[in-house]
């Protein structure tokens, strides 16, 4: 029989052979890197469907398309006196001036209610005020003027046009002035009472009247420093906290005027003594603060 042939072997064959092998090999390859390197879940865990615009025919034709963003409208940045140095600078010192004072003058703190709401009529020769009361005093009500002053401020700034326009260079001056504008209110104040206190009673009855006022006015500045301070780091809601410091302002005059009726009232007809001093002392005097404070800050406009 003859022998079988031999098959001669095929360098074209083998190369496409090879070529196709290595392809599918690559092929393999990218397959297992894509299972790693891509998430299984690209639309969410099973029972999700999948939303990604690059699957089925690589369109955006059937797709949610948001028209209107949710968005909102911005607001303007809220002006706060923390970023004036003088601001910051008086608050800082007030209360400094309060903390330094505090060791000699404690027993005055303590006595702060005493003096608010006590009419005993005592004399007492050994009773007099000492250096460190005085020095305690007088930093309480440095305390209360720079707050009431601060606040005088932020109330223009919240409820007027003048705020706005006293930032930048006006804003220190104007800041300097409404302390002023606290401070000589608080000593037309003091004098007022002096002079009623002399013309309707003794000296023993205008002293404890005059403790009364004193001693309110340093509390109202110790419960103001935490407002103020609210007011100066979150100037966005000013309202409340200027709310607020009304509400401590009206409760500190309300027990000074208890305090005064009671030293004051004899009969009947002291009433209408009383609902005049009311009227003169109490009530005008604010409301000429308030036109003087905004005359007074347009001037440093014009």
């Amino acid at each position: 029989m003859p022998a079988a042939p031999v098959p001669v072997p095929d360098a074209h064959a083998d190369s496409v052979a090879a070529a196709q092998a290595a392809q599918l090999a690559a092929h393999q390859r990218d397959s297992a890197l894509q299972s790693i390197v891509r998430p299984h879940y690209r639309g969410g865990f099973d029972g999700i469907p999948v939303n990604d615009s690059t699957d089925v025919s690589g369109t955006l034709q059937g797709r949610a398309v948001m028209e209107h963003p949710a968005t909102t409208a911005a607001t303007p940045r809220q002006h706060s006196l923390l970023s004036t140095t003088t601001a910051t600078g008086l608050w800082l010192g007030a209360a400094l001036m309060v903390a330094l004072s505090y060791r000699g003058g404690y027993k005055y703190i303590r006595n702060l209610k005493h003096n608010m709401v006590s009419v005993r009529r005592r004399e007492n020769m050994f009773e007099d005020h000492t250096v460190n009361e005085t020095r305690i005093l007088g930093a309480l009500i440095a305390n209360t003027c720079v707050n009431e002053g601060l606040l005088l401020y932020s109330a223009l700034d919240y409820y007027t046009q003048l705020g706005s326009l006293l930032h930048g260079i006006h804003s220190a001056l104007a800041v300097l002035l409404l302390v002023a504008v606290a401070v000589v209110f608080y000593l037309g104040q003091l004098l007022a009472y002096k002079v009623v206190g002399y013309v309707f009673t003794d000296r023993v009855n205008s002293k404890l009247w005059l403790d009364g006022f004193k001693a309110s006015q340093s509390l109202l500045g110790l419960l103001l420093l935490p407002v103020t301070a609210l007011a100066l780091l979150n100037p966005a809601h000013a309202s409340v906290w200027l709310w607020l410091a009304a509400g401590l302002y009206v409760a500190a005059r309300v027990v000074f005027i208890c305090k005064g009726f009671r030293i004051f009232y004899e009969k009947l007809p002291s009433i209408v003594y009383f609902i005049l001093y009311l009227c003169a002392v109490e009530i005008v005097p604010i409301s000429i603060v308030v036109v003087c404070t905004i005359k007074l800050c347009e001037h440093l406009l014009s």
